[in-house]
């Protein structure tokens, strides 16, 4: 019996070392992804011929095989050579009558459901009994003798296949040879069998069947270093899923916060509804639309910026809690916060105003944490985050006061001393910049805004993004917004020149917009028609100052200037917007008072997730070519 266990012990010995020494070779090859992942595979040679059996050195002529049937992906450098070293494999199993690519397994559990009913089972007890049936991706494989070992995945949990030569060969005749020369990492498998928890305690499947559902043409990212490529992991988040286990919690939490904002909503009496994407004017915020053309109709369209209107709409016509969770889009710029297609949730409720719609906030934020991380406090980006106390109220221009000493509206706003003052408020506001802003680029950026402000509500805003937003770490509603940036919101019932509007901000980061709505249709046109001659004036302004340029540089004979060749940043080339009057025709029947809230969801995504970009929250962001 020594004699017997000390055989196994040397065999076992020989198909690990050369393993361990592959995996410790250093990488030759720049995808380091390829050697990684395919060196801890036992890969076979298609079609490889049979070695010469020479007597007395049967045994060592074996090991060479199988140490090349390890390092035969380790021999290739490219994925187009591993993709046809796993096409001939799956040529190989059509010709053992298995097609590669099944059409269904019957799978009775998932893995995590296993763990759960066999939990009572000891360290080396077994389950004869049991007959289940799991299916998912092979993570991980070894092999030792008779034994092999594989590491299954599936959508809920993993777990360890075991897979016995002797067992397996029973129902499945040459099917252990198969798994050992055809099977790769990556390969998506089902398995049938009994149920153990083996020596070490690892609950598995004790296989009597094994068999390829999809062969993969490609291998997957290496074990220990991951998908490291940061942009990779964006344009393939298909791989990305697959070798990231973060990845996949934050996108399963993504759907447990839109679910929990959903049904709080609903449990609330709020009615979800669907608006147009495609619009014939894109209304409801401020922002540069993407434009497309409707054959059939022979007329453009835009893509929404917000759901605003249409939802105010519903509202018109007797819906008096209604919300809707969908797709926006805006032809803006790619940031860490920002992406041109993005999800929100609006909500809009009859006889209410911006008050109660800080109510919701703090009960929709609470419930989507409570959802995914079980408590109110948070950490994000290592500062603590408290949901669960009363969220602090304070005004815009209050915050700005704190900053930098100024009271832009107490001196220069309505009813003020100088009201009228602009150019004083003007001067004021770019000292405070250059006096609070520590970082010059983004004093620069302030000051280039705030030097054609065209009113003084509009510097109070450039001054608070400039000097106060970013440090707002705990949540806060920033309220009274002035007029001016504020289209779509009732004027302040007892402060002029303001309105009831209020920002949420947490780490400092907008994460919702709110109104008490405006219901007055004659003052909503006059702030439309307003904000477009804002607009029409700002491409009118740019387009002379283009042509100044290029004439100036036509009379000198140089052609295009320095000036007018130099490339503009297309986020700052004006647009034109149009007025949606059959809105304002809407309100003109009468639409009652209302409160009205939008939340950014990748946002809410990100801060619950404690994702440091907006990127990491949606599946497939947007990417340049």
């Amino acid at each position: 019996m020594q004699g017997l266990q000390r055989q196994v012990l040397n065999k076992a010995a020989s198909i690990v070392g050369p393993i361990q020494r592959l995996t410790a070779l250093p990488c030759r090859f720049r995808s380091r992804r390829a050697l990684h992942c395919c060196a801890t595979a036992d890969v076979a040679a298609p079609q490889q011929a049979a070695a010469p059996n020479t007597p007395g050195k049967k045994q060592k002529v074996g090991k060479q095989q199988g140490n090349k049937r390890q390092n035969q992906e380790q021999g290739v450098s490219t994925a187009n050579e591993i993709r046809a070293l796993r096409l001939d494999k799956a040529d190989q199993l059509r010709q053992a009558s298995q097609e590669p690519y099944a059409y269904r397994f019957d799978r009775t559990h998932y893995t995590s459901e296993l763990q759960q009913l066999y939990s009572h089972l000891e360290p080396g007890q077994e389950d004869p009994q049991a007959s289940v049936a799991v299916a998912g991706r092979i993570i991980a494989r070894r092999f030792m003798g008779k034994l092999a070992f594989l590491s299954l995945r599936d959508g809920e949990g993993q777990m360890q296949i075991y897979v016995d030569k002797s067992w397996i060969e029973e129902s499945q005749p040459g099917g252990f040879a198969q798994l050992k020369n055809l099977l790769d990492i990556g390969d998506i498998v089902g398995a049938r069998g009994s149920i153990k928890r083996t020596d070490k305690g690892e609950l598995s499947v004790v296989a009597s069947e094994v068999e390829v559902l999809t062969k993969a043409l490609l291998p997957l990212p290496d074990k220990w270093h991951g998908l490291a490529d940061v942009e990779k992991r964006y344009r393939q988040r298909y791989l990305d899923l697959i070798v990231s286990e973060e990845t996949r919690t934050t996108f399963k939490a993504r759907s447990k916060i839109v679910s929990a904002l959903r049904r709080h909503l609903e449990d609330h009496g709020f009615l979800e509804v669907e608006t147009p994407v495609l619009e014939a004017v894109a209304g409801g915020a401020d922002a540069r639309p993407f434009v497309t053309y409707h054959n059939a109709l022979g007329r453009p369209f835009r893509l929404r910026i917000a759901t605003e209107l249409h939802l105010k709409r519903m509202v018109v016509g007797g819906f008096e809690r209604v919300f809707e969770l969908g797709r926006v889009f805006r032809n803006e710029g790619v940031s860490s916060r920002h992406n041109p297609e993005f999800t929100s949730v609006e909500v809009y409720q009859a006889y209410a105003d911006y008050n109660d719609m800080m109510d919701l906030t703090e009960a929709l934020l609470r419930a989507a944490a409570d959802a995914v991380c079980g408590k109110q406090q948070i950490t994000y980006q290592g500062v603590e985050i408290d949901l669960s106390q009363p969220f602090r109220r304070v005004s815009m221009n209050q915050l700005v006061l704190d900053a930098t000493g100024l009271d832009i509206l107490g001196s220069y706003g309505a009813g003020s001393p100088g009201e009228g003052q602009l150019e004083a408020a003007r001067t004021a506001a770019l000292e405070a910049v250059q006096r609070c802003c520590t970082d010059k680029n983004d004093a620069r950026k302030a000051s280039a805004k705030i030097r054609v402000a065209k009113s003084v509500g509009v510097l109070l805003n450039e001054l608070f993004e400039a000097t106060a937003e970013s440090s707002l770490m705990q949540p806060t509603f920033v309220t009274e917004h002035p007029v001016e940036i504020s289209p779509l919101a009732k004027p302040h019932r007892s402060k002029p020149g303001v309105t009831e509007r209020f920002e949420l901000f947490v780490y400092g980061r907008e994460l919702a917009n709110a109104f008490s709505e405006l219901t007055d249709p004659v003052e909503q046109r006059v702030r439309f028609e307003a904000q477009m001659a804002a607009h029409k004036a700002a491409v009118d302004a740019a387009a002379e100052a283009t042509a100044a340029v290029e004439a100036a540089a036509s009379s000198n004979g140089d052609g295009a200037s320095s000036s007018s060749s130099k490339q503009v940043d297309p986020d700052d080339l004006p647009y034109e917007v149009q007025v949606d009057y059959d809105f304002i025709t809407a309100l003109e029947y009468g639409m009652p008072p209302c409160g009205g809230l939008g939340i950014g969801v990748d946002r809410l995504v990100m801060l619950l997730t404690d994702s440091p970009s907006i990127r990491d929250v949606i599946a497939f962001p947007a990417m340049k070519s």
